[in-house]
């Protein structure tokens, strides 16, 4: 029993230090590197030998935790039972795959698929062949492998996702009722904040002629309230599942930073997960595409527009909270309160910030930017106290090794 639980942490061992690194599988030898085409029902196999072989097709197998078992089997009859590197492209069907088969002691890798080198003379595409495109360059160390999150990371990072849905859901209901009312030509003043209590008296104060238009005036209501009342249920679950959480005490050294509340760092850190691992903020930046673009050739250079690549939920929650940084910087009753619970570390890093990005933004603002590109801007700059703290913290979570 003492021999299992050694390996089944060993393997855990490996399995987090090959996640923390994503290059040290380049640095391993493997007798065999195994590409999966992963769809809903099936799993394209093949198969790289160590060499320079061409990739054998070893057929397709159902997407199920028993035909994988087998496959798994088979692959040990054929190498000995040798360690072997499998990987897949990320996509729809997630990272239950990658537990199973990082469980049975082999490792897992999960490519991007967005970093896959493409061959512009390639005009056939078939399951096989992506399956043994994928072994091929896996073996030869092409394919770049993403972070995968553990259990408790990604039901944190699906509970964030769930109420970015459903604050979708509510803004399509809101703009669904407004132009029911515009068509008839019910206004609400420009100048007044619209889903207070004055207006929702005034929508319920509504009267139509005909009666059908009123059950429809009553169901778009009724559609606003219960979109709404779904991101403030889900909103106090995400609160109260952060007490619980790993993460928790580098969620409120996050919070001493102006414009991120509980539900900022919430999503970040559910999104990003240890954003230590990133070697520098430039790291950061480029993995949340806030970092500009290039095209340049010969001794031209063009920069472009920021590349959007990576977490587009945790880039949207960094430019909103950098909107925060267009005021002056000052150590204000809210921001005292916000970040009661924050380490003194955190709290200085916070007002370094506030200098900085203060200044930053009204520098930029002077110069000519748009509101947006001094936003983005400000936001590339956040990133790096957002990866102090997270750094700063997260030394203090791990415990050293004698």
């Amino acid at each position: 029993m003492k021999k299992d639980n050694s390996k089944a942490s060993q393997r855990e061992a490996t399995r987090a230090a090959l996640n923390t690194n994503r290059n040290l599988w380049k640095q391993l030898s493997y007798p065999a590197y195994v590409g999966l085409d992963v769809h809903k029902d099936t799993i394209a196999v093949a198969v790289a030998r160590a060499g320079r072989d061409e990739p054998e097709s070893w057929g397709t197998v159902a997407n199920t935790p028993l035909s994988v078992n087998k496959l798994v089997k088979r692959l040990e009859e054929e190498f000995d039972s040798e360690r072997l590197l499998l990987c897949y492209e990320a996509g729809p069907c997630g990272y239950v795959l990658y537990r199973q088969l990082s469980d049975t002691g082999h490792h897992c890798l999960v490519v991007a698929p967005s970093r896959v080198p493409k061959m512009p003379g390639e005009r056939v595409k078939t399951d096989r062949k992506d399956a043994q495109k994928l072994a091929g360059m896996l073996r030869s160390g092409n394919l770049a492998s993403v972070w995968v999150p553990d259990e408790e990371q990604e039901a944190m990072r699906d509970l964030v996702r769930a109420r970015s849905d459903f604050k979708d859901q509510q803004r399509k209901a809101r703009q669904q009722l407004n132009g029911f009312l515009q068509r008839h030509g019910h206004l609400w003043p420009s100048g007044k904040s619209r889903w207070t209590k004055a207006h929702y008296n005034w929508l319920e104060s509504i009267s139509f002629p005909r009666g059908t238009q009123q059950v429809v005036l009553v169901e778009y209501i009724n559609a606003v309230a219960a979109a709404s009342q779904r991101v403030v249920d889900v909103t106090a679950q995400i609160e109260a599942a952060m007490e619980q959480w790993s993460l928790a005490p580098v969620a409120k050294a996050l919070v001493a930073l102006r414009g991120v509340d509980k539900l900022a760092a919430a999503i970040l850190l559910a999104e990003l997960g240890d954003i230590s691992r990133f070697d520098s903020p430039r790291q950061l930046a480029s993995f949340v595409g806030l970092v500009p673009g290039e095209h340049s050739s010969g001794q031209r250079r063009r920069q472009r527009a920021i590349t959007k690549t990576g977490n587009n939920h945790a880039r949207r929650t960094l430019v909103e909270c950098a909107w925060s940084y267009r005021f002056k910087a000052a150590q204000t009753m809210h921001l005292k309160r916000k970040a009661k619970d924050s380490p003194s570390e955190a709290k200085a890093i916070a007002w370094k910030a506030q200098k900085r990005l203060c200044g930053r933004y009204y520098k930029l603002t002077l110069a000519g930017k748009t509101t947006q590109q001094t936003t983005v801007a400000v936001a590339r700059e956040l990133v790096g106290f957002v990866w102090d703290i997270v750094r700063t913290e997260m030394e203090k979570l791990v415990p050293k090794a004698a």
